[in-house]
């Protein structure tokens, strides 16, 4: 029996990693859930799934869960104390990291130095301190288990061959609700239109970075510190189809490539139990009803939010901060109606061309940027 802590239970990754346990009772446990002010739903997964501890973000939250589950014997916590208690807790064997934001760097550090497993679906982290992350999970023996879809199935490709040999990674792109078109076609977009992912159904904020293609250059920023590969040799490949979920190329020129439906349950359940895999019900590739694979390449002019990207990781140090924490900004004011689309990656550009770079930033210093970015989107959408 395996025992997992899920932080970001309420959410898409959360939802979907409960999905998992629900059809692998007999080996998984949940022991811990963590969400932000879904209270409801809260409670309705520990009715269902009795974890020993349950943390809401705010006090308020937490508060009206411990009414509703007083019959309960859980523990309620809150905030970020609630938090490391969660990553920290000696029953859990590995920690799903879902929550969204930098928020998840501290509970990913404290779960890493209590030695648990990180069954890893948060970006920021990597994004924002994998010069932090990746070193201390080598020294403490911890395994970095990715959930993405994409570095999963990079993870996947890569399994038993030599690191040494690999040319490059090649990181599939669905290339959005937009792709194809014009930046003159952009300037009216609505959420609604960004919201409506052609493959995958994820949370509202990575649906917009997936329209964006800045949900992409995470990745990229991700991959670098997840597989210690130069930034040189990750190629983006737009993949209309979302059946290959990305590949690698060898030194020889093989390239293995990991394919299926557009469905989180399958990188989920193959970090839960990795190295073994088990049977997963649900579609599967019908390559007659496919019909074909096609591939393009990205256009960065039109979706800067990609060559933005890379410019922000080949700056290094926190610089990739300041790309991520503009881009978390610009999203909500743009999810609450308070900017126009194409101000998105506009706003991004301006932050980072503001920002002074501090080489090897602390976590103290990524969240003091963080915060300093914030204050700077809020001046120039007020002014």
């Amino acid at each position: 029996m395996k025992n997992i802590a899920i932080l970001g239970s309420t959410g898409s990754i959360g939802t979907q990693t409960l999905d998992v346990v629900e059809n692998n009772q007999e080996e998984l446990k949940v022991v811990a859930l963590a969400a932000g002010t879904s209270v409801a739903k809260m409670e309705e997964q520990i009715r269902k799934y009795h974890p020993l501890i349950a943390g809401m973000w705010t006090q308020e939250a937490a508060k009206d869960l411990q009414e509703r589950v007083r019959d309960l014997s859980v523990k309620i916590v809150c905030g970020l104390e609630g938090l490391l208690e969660i990553a920290q807790m000696p029953q859990a064997d590995i920690v799903v990291t879902a929550i969204v934001g930098m928020i998840g760097i501290r509970p990913t550090i404290a779960a890493i130095k209590a030695g648990k497993d990180i069954a890893l679906a948060n970006k920021e982290t990597l994004v924002t301190a994998g010069h932090i992350i990746m070193p201390l999970a080598r020294e403490c023996g911890v395994s970095i288990l990715p959930v993405d879809s994409e570095h999963s199935a990079i993870f996947q490709s890569l399994n038993g061959e030599p690191k040494d040999k690999v040319s490059k990674i090649l990181l599939t792109a669905s290339g959005g609700p937009f792709r194809g078109r014009t930046r003159e076609q952009l300037k009216n977009i609505q959420v609604e239109d960004a919201l409506r992912h052609p493959n995958w159904a994820m949370g509202r904020k990575i649906t917009i970075d997936s329209s964006t293609l800045v949900n992409k250059g995470l990745e990229v920023m991700e991959a670098k510190w997840l597989f210690d590969v130069d930034l040189d040799r990750i190629q983006v490949v737009v993949h209309p189809q979302s059946v290959i979920h990305s590949m690698v190329e060898y030194v020889d020129g093989a390239i293995i490539a990991q394919l299926g439906t557009p469905d989180m349950r399958l990188p989920i359940q193959y970090a839960l139990f990795y190295p073994d895999r088990r049977t997963l019900l649900g579609k599967r590739v019908d390559f007659f009803e496919l019909g074909q694979l096609t591939f393009e390449k990205p256009d960065p002019e039109t979706f800067t939010g990609l060559k933005l990207a890379y410019q922000a990781a080949r700056a290094g140090g926190s610089m990739p901060t300041v790309f991520n924490a503009a881009n978390e900004k610009v999203v909500g004011l743009f999810l609450d109606r308070k900017l126009a689309y194409l101000q998105i990656p506009e706003l991004i550009q301006a932050a980072m061309e503001q920002h002074k770079v501090i080489q090897n930033p602390s976590v103290e210093e990524i969240l003091q940027t963080e915060a300093a970015v914030y204050e700077f989107i809020e001046r120039k959408v007020s002014l």
